[in-house]
């Protein structure tokens, strides 16, 4: 669980996702045509993958991917970051962040 939160705060935004995952596809497409260069966390190509989906579980991301911290903080999975982005709500959370400047 430490390792995942150190990960989560590798960078102002930090996904993490499967390769074969369409919702993280999407997820990670949103955060690109915003502008923001997220640190993505492959869970299914890095060491440990699984160890990390059981932490992302237990802090209630179900399912696990993609798994989205801003500023350090779980902001949620896909369902949770497309209400934010309608409600526009996305985009001052990444300014305060400092993971983008307009």
């Amino acid at each position: 669980m430490e390792r995942m939160k150190r990960m989560g705060s590798e960078k102002a935004v930090v996904i993490f996702s499967k390769t074969s995952c369409c919702m993280s596809h999407t997820i990670k497409s949103l955060f690109y045509d915003l502008g923001v260069d997220p640190k993505i966390f492959e869970l299914d190509e890095i060491p440990r993958g699984r160890d990390i989906e059981q932490a992302l579980l237990k802090i209630g991301c179900d399912p696990t991917v993609p798994a989205v911290f801003i500023g350090g903080e779980f902001a949620g999975g896909a369902n949770e970051i497309m209400s934010l982005h309608i409600r526009r709500d996305l985009k001052p959370m990444l300014k305060k962040a400092g993971a983008i400047w307009v």
